[in-house]
């Protein structure tokens, strides 16, 4: 069966930013960050997320299948009927980010919010160390 639509249109040209802008790519660079940092030591790996102004009860943390996602929202109710709003501001956060490492499945993850920064702190799983096995010999 042909085709009725060749498939080379529909695709498009890869063309990199080197390319176009020349050789100056700084200003696509972000100055802030996403907010999110990660980082472990022996024991432990944490995941801090700034959400600055958030009230802890407008945020939802959900560990599934390796991935954590932390999402916040900030609403504010207008008291005083006789404003008249042209653009209202509003806070939203999203992060979602895959927990590096072994994690202790059995432990349960801890969330500290203080000072607008959510701190997800998760246990290590236990290192596994390899077990000798005695070589017995067969008796006949």
């Amino acid at each position: 069966m042909t085709d009725i639509i060749p498939k080379r249109f529909l695709t498009f040209p890869q063309i990199s930013l080197s390319d176009f802008w020349g050789e100056d790519e700084n200003w696509l660079t972000p100055t802030n960050q996403s907010g999110l940092s990660i980082y472990e030591d022996d024991k432990r790996i944490y995941i801090e997320a700034a959400l600055p102004g958030l009230d802890p009860k407008d945020i939802e943390i959900t560990f599934h299948e390796g991935y954590l996602w932390i999402r916040g929202e900030k609403k504010e109710e207008e008291k005083n009927k006789k404003k008249k709003f042209y653009r209202k501001a509003a806070t939203s956060f999203s992060y979602r980010v895959a927990v590096p490492g072994e994690i202790d499945e059995k432990s349960e993850p801890e969330a500290i919010y203080e000072n607008g920064v959510m701190k997800v702190v998760f246990n290590k799983a236990p290192k596994v160390q390899p077990k000798k096995i005695k070589v017995k010999v067969a008796k006949k």
